[in-house]
């Protein structure tokens, strides 16, 4: 599911941390107590608990033990610090959500009452921490999780590509004899072209000097008959 999501359940009786996915490898990276999450344009949620995993970003309500929201790395299209105080009067960490909808769609699709599609509509959210020295830290690992979960490369969009990079074409022409447009890029050592052989290059180039040296041997001869006669 992409965009914010609720997050209801909780580890150890529901007191605790969110799950996590451990065996497909998410592990927790940050955890800050007395952050504040403001949801579009929302009023701010009292603060609660925010985990940073390696797959997403989980904030926990500390007065409202069944109120929780999550959003996966994939769906964070952007993230950045805020400390320009008309557009928010304390520092935070500013992020917007791909939800994977169109304006109009979500609009049109959310049901009054429905919470779970009432989120689907939220583009953007702040976190604010009580100590605003915290908010570069947050920042920085972000970074590092967004770097963990890179944009997959649709199939279509991977089979149809005909465009190839220089090491593509190397990497297929290894081991195979050079192509015509590849000696044509260096049509100044085309002679004695042997494929590795220098010796053999060596002979066929001395072969063509040669050669020359006789037709000028066979053109000063006749030359001199004529002359002569």
């Amino acid at each position: 599911m992409s965009g914010l999501r609720l997050v209801t359940e909780r580890t150890g009786d529901g007191t605790g941390q969110p799950f996590l996915d451990t065996n497909n490898g998410e592990e927790l990276m940050q955890v800050q107590p007395g952050t504040t999450i403001v949801l579009g344009s929302r009023p701010p949620e009292s603060p609660g608990t925010l985990y940073i995993t390696t797959k997403q970003v989980v904030w926990l309500s500390d007065t409202d033990r069944s109120k929780g929201y999550a959003v996966d790395f994939l769906s964070v299209s952007l993230h950045a610090v805020s400390r320009d105080p008309e557009a928010y009067p304390h520092p935070c960490l500013y992020a917007q959500i791909d939800n994977g909808v169109e304006d109009d769609e979500s609009e049109g699709s959310t049901d009054e009452g429905d919470v779970s599609s009432d989120l689907s509509r939220i583009t953007e959210l702040r976190l604010v921490p009580s100590d605003p020295n915290q908010v570069d830290t947050l920042f920085q690992i972000f970074c590092e999780c967004a770097e963990l979960n890179p944009e997959p490369i649709e199939e279509e969009e991977e089979e149809h590509n005909w465009i190839f990079s220089a090491d593509q074409l190397e990497n297929q022409e290894a081991g195979e004899e050079e192509s015509e447009w590849m000696i044509s890029q260096n049509s100044t050592h085309t002679i004695g072209r042997s494929n590795g052989d220098h010796d053999l290059a060596h002979n066929v180039l001395q072969l063509q000097i040669n050669d020359q040296r006789f037709e000028d041997a066979e053109e000063m001869d006749s030359d001199s008959k004529n002359g002569h006669h």
